[in-house]
C-alpha cells in the first residue's frame, strides 16, 4: 500500500517544481469598444487606456520572471547555491520533526508524553482548557536555518520557496486531514502586505491547496493587529484576540486545513480558529510550516 507521502506530488530539487499538471489560462472575455456602441456620440471623449487583460497580466510576469532570473539567478535560501529555492543538500539537512516524539495534539516537537506546549496547567493561565483545533502539524523545528528560509520567502521576496515549503507542509500533514473540505490560511495584516507585495500565508495555502487536491478558500479578513515579532505569549494571545474576523458573506466549510507560515505561541492559530468556529466549522486543522 502507498503511504501517504508516496500519494503527493513530489519536489523535484534540480527543477524547482513539483510533478503536477500545468494550469491553463483562460480565454478573456470579449471586449466592446465604447466607439462601436449603438448611438455612441461622434465627439464622444476618448475613453482611458484599458487594463491589461488576465492572459497579457500573465504573460507580462512571466516575461519579468525570465528577466529577473536572468539578472538575478534563483539561488538556495540556506546555502546559497545557484539553480534552487532549496538545494538537495539543505533539504536532506533541514531539522525534522519526527512525528512519533511529537505530541498527537498541538504538534509540538517532543511532547509525545507530556506536552510543555498544550497542557491544561499551561493554557489554564491564557483562558484555555484545550487547544480550540482538533490537531496541528508541522514538518520543521523553527532553527536559525528554518528561520532563515522563512524570512528569505518573507521579507525578501524569493516567491518561489512557496512550492517547496508547501510540498515538505504536505507530507506532515496526516491522511484523515484530506478528507477536508478546504483549505485557508491567516491572511497577513494590509501593511505587511503592502511592504511584501504579497500574502506568503495565502501563496502557500494555494501551492498546498493543489498538493493535497483540496480546495482552496480564503475565509478570514485581513486582521488589524500589532506585529507579533516583539510581544511574548501573553501578549501575543491578548493581541490576537478579536483581531480576526471571517470575511463578509463568506461560507465557512465543516472542516478546514488552516495554514501559517510559523507557529511559537499558537495564538495567531487559536484566534483564527475561533473565528471559524463561530461561524460554523467543525474541525480546524493547523498545519504551518515550522514551529518553536
Amino acid at each position: 500500500m502507498a503511504t501517504h507521502s508516496e500519494q503527493l506530488p513530489l519536489f523535484d530539487p534540480a527543477t524547482g517544481i513539483a510533478d503536477g499538471p500545468a494550469l491553463a489560462a483562460s480565454a478573456p472575455a470579449p471586449t466592446r469598444s465604447r466607439q462601436s456602441r449603438p448611438g455612441a456620440p461622434s465627439g464622444a471623449r476618448p475613453r482611458s487606456p484599458a487594463r491589461p487583460r488576465p492572459s497579457e497580466r500573465r504573460w507580462r510576469e512571466r516575461a519579468f520572471e525570465v528577466v529577473a532570473e536572468t539578472l538575478w539567478p534563483t539561488r538556495c535560501a540556506v546555502c546559497d547555491r545557484p539553480g534552487t529555492p532549496l538545494c538537495p543538500d539543505c533539504i536532506a539537512s533541514l531539522p525534522y520533526i519526527d512525528s512519533l516524539l511529537a505530541c498527537p495534539r498541538c504538534g509540538a516537537p517532543f511532547g509525545r508524553v507530556q506536552c510543555t506546549e498544550c497542557n491544561r496547567v499551561l493554557l489554564a493561565a491564557f483562558g484555555y482548557e484545550e487547544p480550540p483545533y482538533r490537531q496541528a502539524a508541522s514538518p520543521l523545528v523553527l532553527t536559525e536555518k528554518v528561520r532563515r528560509i522563512v524570512t528569505v520567502y518573507k521579507d525578501q521576496g524569493e516567491r518561489s520557496l512557496a512550492r517547496p515549503m508547501a510540498s515538505l507542509m504536505a507530507r506532515a500533514a496526516p491522511p484523515p486531514w484530506l478528507d477536508d473540505d478546504a483549505v485557508a490560511f491567516v491572511p497577513a495584516t494590509a501593511a505587511a502586505r503592502r511592504r511584501r507585495g504579497f500574502d506568503h500565508a495565502e501563496h502557500l495555502a494555494r501551492e498546498l491547496s493543489w498538493l493535497l487536491d483540496v480546495d482552496f478558500a480564503p475565509l478570514l479578513a485581513t486582521p488589524r493587529r500589532l506585529d507579533q515579532r516583539r510581544l511574548g505569549r501573553i501578549e501575543r494571545i491578548q493581541n490576537m484576540r478579536e483581531a480576526l474576523r471571517v470575511l463578509p458573506g463568506a461560507t465557512v466549510p465543516d472542516a478546514v486545513i488552516l495554514v501559517d507560515d510559523v507557529c511559537t505561541t499558537g495564538s495567531t492559530l487559536f484566534a483564527a480558529t475561533e473565528a471559524l468556529k463561530a461561524q460554523g466549522a467543525r474541525t480546524i486543522h493547523a498545519l504551518t510550516f515550522a514551529r518553536a
